[in-house]
């Protein structure tokens, strides 16, 4: 069943229940308030016969039943009875009829003074009257003819009233359900549009402030994650697939050449080298790819605990050394990392974060083998700051810098500035460093320019 039916249905149930609740409690209230008036009608009757047929201490029945002939008789199916103390019965306006009263019936009226009842054929009263040394017993019943009707034409009218208003309940609850439901159906229609080729550039209405609108808003940011995601996917495979040709081209190429004829042993070691290169060269792309990857997975996945960033990154210049192995003829050509700290820190934990160690230690070898890459005299300069909640490091080259229009766009992948294309690498790197801080809840920015040097500085929150 569709969500504006069961609305529709829900409303229009409970509506009927509601207005059934409150007719029904119509009906009985004045059922009641007819029965109490109509009670009280016949005890004041009552009262007035034993007040009319008592006169100078005695009982006058000649002059009540000559009153009854004239004024008494106004009630429907009225009787009238008259009994004195001994329960013997004075007076009856009923002729040609057996007359029974019970007993108990006349011992209550004389013990508590009086006694009132609803029944099916009409309402009985009774009641104790005493004047000067005489005292009389009188019962009075009669049919409210009137009220009943009236009671039945109420009822009639309530009944017709449900009806007519059952009907016109079901009609506005489906108005109003569709109503309500009109922005889910736009909604659906819309969605039913997309697809992965569309996605670029397309959103559903998002009207108002209700939990609709705020689902429209929603789906429209999930949407452009979609469509950022799905560019992400078509830049990435494009890079990626163009990056792998290019060395896996050259290998083939080479090793054809070699196998063409015969060659020198001095010839073969030049295209082995060459070919060993192109194999580091893709090795160290598929190694990015690979990083890149894992750095897009969600936090959730890796597991996070508390790093000491000063041990981190002592053992990351000792690996990078390692990494960067000088030849022998030219020794002085090898690695190094200078690491100072801006103030001493006066506990531990502020050198500490949270975070995942192995993903931070692929951070920061990334950083410092670019350092290293890029820097004249081949050296990594790294300074340690920390404040309240964060702290703060910095890797700092002295290279060819990067100019001012492309430092907003060395953290895509695959991408390399205009004047790094004559040194060694894919433009992986610092993609993947972004994707490692964000993971941390942290910043990377950098700063730089031409001919002076970068500076990259790394902003992590503390345990």
């Amino acid at each position: 069943m569709k969500i504006k039916y069961k609305i529709a249905l829900s409303y229009s149930i409970s509506a009927i229940i509601l207005l059934n609740t409150f007719a029904i409690l119509a009906y009985y209230l004045s059922s009641q308030s007819r029965q109490a008036e109509y009670l009280d009608r016949l005890e004041y009757r009552a009262r007035s016969i034993a007040n009319v047929i008592i006169e100078d201490n005695t009982v006058k029945v000649d002059l009540l039943r000559k009153l009854d002939k004239t004024t008494f008789q106004d009630l429907y199916k009225e009787s009238i009875l008259v009994y004195n103390l001994n329960y013997d019965l004075l007076y009856s306006n009923m002729k040609d009829t057996a007359i029974r009263t019970s007993r108990p019936l006349l011992d209550y009226i004389k013990k508590y003074g009086e006694y009132s009842h609803g029944r099916d054929n009409g309402e009985l009263v009774g009641v104790y009257y005493t004047e000067g040394d005489v005292s009389v017993i009188v019962l009075v019943s009669s049919l409210d003819k009137y009220g009943y009707q009236n009671l039945q034409n109420l009822k009639r009218i309530l009944i017709i009233e449900i009806v007519v208003a059952v009907i016109v309940l079901v009609i506005i609850g489906y108005l109003f359900a569709r109503k309500m439901v009109q922005p889910i159906d736009k909604l659906v229609t819309q969605v039913k549009t997309i697809n992965a080729n569309n996605l670029q550039g397309i959103s559903v209405e998002a009207r108002g402030k209700d939990e609709i609108a705020q689902l429209g808003a929603n789906f429209n940011t999930m949407l452009q994650r979609l469509s950022d995601a799905f560019d992400l996917q078509k830049s990435f495979v494009n890079n990626a697939s163009h990056e792998l040709r290019t060395p896996l081209a050259s290998i083939i190429s080479q090793l054809q050449v070699a196998l063409s004829k015969d060659r020198t042993k001095e010839v073969y070691a030049d295209i082995l080298a060459s070919v060993l290169e192109d194999a580091e060269n893709l090795s160290d792309l598929s190694n990015g790819l690979l990083q890149l990857a894992q750095s897009e997975l969600n936090q959730q996945k890796f597991i996070f605990s508390a790093v000491r960033m000063d041990e981190l990154l002592l053992e990351m210049g000792n690996l990078v050394k390692l990494k960067h192995i000088p030849v022998a003829a030219e020794p002085q050509r090898g690695p190094k990392v200078d690491i100072s700290f801006l103030k001493v820190p006066d506990q531990d934990t502020e050198l500490v974060v949270q975070g995942n160690e192995s993903l931070l230690k692929v951070l920061f070898l990334n950083l410092l083998d670019n350092a290293f890459k890029f820097s004249a005299d081949n050296t990594a300069r790294v300074t340690i700051d920390f404040f309240t909640h964060n702290i703060q490091i910095q890797v700092r080259d002295n290279g060819i810098g990067i100019g001012p229009d492309e430092l907003n766009k060395v953290f895509e992948p695959f991408y390399r500035g205009a004047n790094a294309h004559a040194t060694r690498g894919h433009g992986l790197g610092l993609s993947i460093c972004k994707k490692i801080v964000q993971l941390h809840k942290g910043h990377i920015s950098a700063s730089s320019a031409p001919g002076k040097g970068t500076v990259f500085t790394v902003i992590l929150p503390h345990a």
